[in-house]
């Protein structure tokens, strides 16, 4: 199902590939990630497409990060590079999409942000009910839930006003009737990325969606390659299988690996998964470049001039001339280890669970949110959406994944 639904998606990707590579010119107009007219119309012509389908299945594509996009030139994610061998990297990508249902579907027009930012917070419980009711719901009874659960963030945020107050006329209205229009929104949205199914007065999750909401439920990760016989394995699936393995398992993984094979061939392999798309194999070549030791020392110099790498080259130098591991993220400027944050933040939100990802927060250099968010949405790093969507998901403070999504959101439109 997730194949299917993001079909659409992927074929505009590829085309993207190979059609927009280096050379071909760029994809993207003012910087904005949104295709510009010309390759719309072209990409249209030769998928037998409307331009505007062309849009929709591109925005689709970013935001399943089956695309990154840098500035006004985009590349493929590692999601597209693993589709056809790797199923758990399609759900994932699916998964993105689902956690971004707020950014698939056009905002409701005439409704203050605030108020459509509660919906957005509120939405995970009726998902919740929807999944453990496991048939149809009427949409009243969603909108029930709806307003008691946004009472509740207003209560929580000491918005509902204390002391003495003016009696109500004999016939109010009803204060959360806006919610109507929103909940509508929301619904709609989530069927559009195919969470669920919407009509007739009622919503049903698809068996799709009610899988997504267990697996978030029970925070089940999809397990990891098994380990046994890494020794055989190229770098890239050595990582994989070792990816859930305690530091000092790895790092036996790692030492039977490198006996395997001439240090040379094996850092230039190592360094290779560095560069690929997945920011959880970055991190753990690197951990195995610190088991080879002083031989890989030329090779990871040399790799200080690639933006991808080079704060992870900065703190292995560090280590290997004698920093502490606690002390070494000081030779990182800030823009350095805001980029190394996001990286790992996108590598925790892919293959971790959620509270990790809230925990990782701490690790930021900045000492305030809304100076993380500013910095990290300045350091361009082409995972930035997924990761403030993952991460605004996953808060469990209302109004600190409020901001979280507005920031998602201004990176995505490419606001300010």
């Amino acid at each position: 199902m997730a194949r299917s639904g993001l079909a659409d998606a992927a074929r505009v990707a590829r085309w993207a590939d190979t059609e927009l590579g280096p050379g071909r010119g760029s994809a993207t107009a003012d910087g904005k990630a949104t295709l510009s007219a010309a390759t719309a119309e072209r990409a249209a012509r030769e998928l037998g497409l409307t331009p505007d389908q062309v849009r929709a299945d591109w925005d689709t594509a970013r935001l399943a990060g089956l695309v990154e996009v840098h500035g006004d030139s985009a590349r493929p994610g590692w999601r597209l590079r693993a589709w056809d061998r790797d199923d758990s990297a399609v759900l994932r990508g699916w998964v993105a999409l689902f956690d971004a249902w707020s950014l698939a579907y056009p905002e409701p027009e005439d409704h203050e942000p605030a108020a459509v930012a509660e919906v957005v917070s509120a939405m995970p419980q009726a998902l919740s009910f929807l999944q453990l009711s496991a048939g149809p719901v009427p949409v009243e009874q969603l909108l029930d839930l709806l307003e008691q659960r946004v009472t509740e963030l207003r209560t929580a945020r000491c918005e509902i006003p204390y002391g003495p107050q003016p009696e109500p006329p004999a016939d109010p209205e009803p204060t959360d009737a806006p919610l109507a229009p929103l909940l509508d929104w929301a619904l709609r949205a989530l069927a559009s990325v195919g969470a669920l199914t919407y009509g007739d007065g009622q919503a049903t999750l698809t068996p799709l969606g009610s899988w997504a909401v267990w697996v978030k439920l029970e925070q089940i990760c999809v397990a990891a390659q098994s380990p046994a016989g890494n020794i055989e394995q190229a770098a890239e699936d050595m990582l994989r299988g070792c990816a859930q393995l305690r530091p000092n398992a790895a790092r036996a993984e790692y030492r039977a690996w490198l006996a395997a094979r001439p240090v040379g061939s094996a850092v230039t392999e190592l360094l290779g998964a560095a560069r690929g798309e997945d920011a959880l194999l970055r991190g753990l070549a690197f951990e195995a470049l610190r088991v080879v030791g002083a031989p890989a020392e030329p090779d990871v110099r040399a790799v200080l001039d690639e933006p991808t790498l080079r704060p992870y080259a900065l703190l292995w130098l560090a280590e290997h001339d004698g920093a502490d591991p606690e002390d070494a993220h000081e030779v990182l400027t800030r823009e350095e280890a805001t980029w190394l944050w996001v990286d790992t933040a996108a590598a925790v939100a892919d293959h971790g669970e959620a509270p990790l990802l809230v925990r990782h927060l701490e690790s930021a250099v900045q000492p305030t949110i809304p100076m993380l968010l500013d910095e990290v949405r300045a350091v361009g790093h082409p995972r930035t959406v997924q990761v403030l969507v993952a991460l605004a998901a996953a808060h469990p403070d209302p109004a600190l994944a409020k901001a979280v999504r507005r920031a998602a959101f201004q990176v995505h439109t490419g606001g300010s």
